[in-house]
């Protein structure tokens, strides 16, 4: 075949999906479990941004109907028992509005005790909602920092297989190097595809975690100081 011919029908584009096919079967495990993790790290971070947006949304109306409301009580029997399971601020009322009623029915109410247990109480429960709304985001901690490796992983293995036909084939020409570093480098890339969505999206959401949660812990303050007046009223 002359030369114009082999110019003809080289590649003249990087193919990704003939790179996998012509991996090795190592390899190609390794890139079929990082594309996994990412097509996984990727519907988390659809589906945790639009469940973060209806949260915050939800709490803010939430939390703005129940400082109007003139009966607490009431506003949460009704409310809040029909969106406890979806606002956060909705479980942590349901929380301290229990311990209130087990704390008062006593005749010798422990003012004092009372105040402790209630803040107790809230505080546990801003904790426990912070830690359901953060629970999913431990995998894009572990692709973030995990998936480089796997895919470098990928890379020194290829790497080691180039090496191998080289020395069966007698021949370290570029023909039989190439095509194997190439794979190799692609696991890499995979890998970093992976680990870098998942890094930015673990710093943020967790970012957002943290203020949902500092400001269900203000909510709670508040809601303490007014049981706490209620308390001295009695």
């Amino acid at each position: 075949m002359s030369t114009l011919a082999l110019l003809a029908t080289a590649p003249t584009r990087l193919d990704p999906v003939q790179l996998f096919f012509d991996a090795d079967i190592v390899v190609q495990s390794v890139m079929a479990g990082l594309v996994v993790a990412s097509v996984w790290v990727w519907a988390i971070i659809i589906s945790f941004s639009l469940r973060m947006a209806g949260i915050r949304k939800r709490t803010e109306a939430y939390e703005r109907d129940f400082w109007k409301a003139a009966d607490i009580d009431a506003f949460q029997a009704e409310r809040g028992a029909k969106e406890a399971g979806e606002i956060p601020s909705a479980r942590v009322v349901a929380a301290g509005l229990g311990e209130w009623r087990r704390s008062t029915a006593a005749k010798v109410i422990d003012r004092e005790g009372t105040r402790q247990r209630l803040a107790g109480v809230m505080d546990s429960a801003v904790a426990q909602e912070a830690d359901r709304l953060a629970e999913r985001l431990n995998f894009l901690a572990t692709v973030g920092s995990v998936a480089p490796f796997v895919g470098l992983f990928g890379t020194v293995w290829g790497i080691m297989n180039s090496f191998f036909q080289i020395g069966s084939q007698q021949n370290s020409s570029l023909a039989v190097v190439a095509p194997g570093i190439s794979e190799a480098l692609f696991a890499t890339a995979i890998g970093l595809f992976a680990a870098i969505p998942a890094v930015i999206a673990y710093n943020r959401f967790s970012h957002r975690v943290n203020q949902l949660e500092a400001r269900m812990q203000r909510f709670a303050d508040r809601f303490h100081a007014s049981l706490s007046r209620e308390l001295d009223a009695a």
